[in-house]
């Protein structure tokens, strides 16, 4: 599987990674070991690239996928996780914001709810954040650390989370320093304003829309820095467009989910599955380094593998110009 450098960091990422939420029982539950079976089909279709955080299933994400990795050259892979949500512990009776008994399904996760997520972006919280992951991990280093979802704490990931990444950069504990988010703007800002090697953008750069493109990619362009591209699936809606598909998490607009049928027709009149094209579609431009794949089963990872290795005719891509279902200015993978 091809792989490309992150910025100037030294690290290589393969063409498709492995994003870690879905194995922690994203929204249903996975066992372990099913989850074990999805990160094995990962190694096995070449994928070296895997991505998790504490927020997936409190820590069920890291643990999972360190158990597998464990047993594989340290040398071989490249793993990110995330900074800016400590994981603290309820008491054996509970309290009165949680439940050591009870679901985190209103957190997204069919897990326990053993613990409860405290946002912390100060430099004590960074480190001890990282210090908690490689527990959880068993591994010696992180690949890659990102500032997870600063949205409402701007200016402490800033002035307090951005320059602990770059000291413990700087040191060696990390590889390489980026955010990730669900937004444009503010990953834009750390493209400009810091020193980060990668940003992972989860949602905004799809078949379906691409705010990235006005500012975000041609930011990480110019400065010689990669972006990872997460969601592209848009949460279903780009994998099955039927009604009650999801998109952002959420029931998908009528207008989407038309949208989305019609892009369907196209692209499958030109013999291509629509997750296919969406999987191809980020890498039309050149500061994609990888393309994140939320498979909770050993059959989705090999599926996704086998969609990227086939190429996307360039008569299907003109096709949705065409029908306006892609505007003409953005860029699309070129035919192999």
């Amino acid at each position: 599987m091809p792989r490309r450098a992150l910025g100037r960091s030294g690290i290589e990422v393969t063409a498709l990674g492995l994003g870690g939420a879905a194995i922690a029982g994203l929204y249903r539950p996975v066992d372990e070991d099913s989850a074990a079976a999805t990160v094995e089909a990962a190694w096995d279709v070449g994928i070296r690239y895997f991505d998790t955080a504490p927020h997936y299933g409190l820590g069920v994400s890291e643990r999972r996928l360190g158990a597998v990795l464990r047993t594989k050259s340290r040398s071989q892979y490249v793993i990110s996780t995330k900074v800016g949500r400590l994981l603290e512990p309820y008491d054996a009776e509970g309290s009165d914001t949680g439940s050591a008994t009870g679901s985190d399904l209103a957190n997204g996760f069919a897990v326990p709810a053993t613990h409860r997520r405290v946002w912390d972006f100060s430099a004590d919280g960074v480190r001890r954040s990282l210090e908690e992951s490689l527990t959880r991990l068993g591994l010696d280093r992180i690949d890659l650390a990102l500032i997870h979802d600063p949205d409402d704490h701007g200016e402490q990931a800033f002035h307090e989370a951005y320059p602990a990444l770059e000291r413990l950069r700087s040191e060696g504990m990390v590889g390489a320093i980026g955010a990730g988010m669900n937004q444009t703007a503010m990953l834009t800002r750390f493209l400009i304003d810091t020193d980060v090697d990668a940003v992972l953008c989860a949602g905004r750069y799809t078949l379906l829309e691409q705010p990235a493109l006005a500012e975000l990619l041609p930011a990480a362009a110019n400065r010689g820095k990669s972006v990872i591209i997460g969601g592209v699936l848009n949460s279903g809606i780009l994998a099955h467009p039927v009604p009650g598909a999801t998109y952002n998490y959420s029931a998908a607009p009528g207008e989407l989910l038309e949208r989305a049928l019609r892009m369907r027709e196209v692209t499958e009149a030109y013999g291509v599955p629509l997750r296919a094209a969406a999987l191809h579609f980020p890498f039309g431009h050149p500061a994609v380094a990888s393309v994140l794949t939320g498979a909770r089963s050993a059959a989705e990872v090999r599926d996704a593998a086998t969609l990227l290795n086939a190429p996307v005719p360039a008569d299907a891509w003109d096709r949705l110009r065409k029908e306006a279902l892609l505007p003409r200015h953005v860029p699309v993978p070129e035919a192999r």
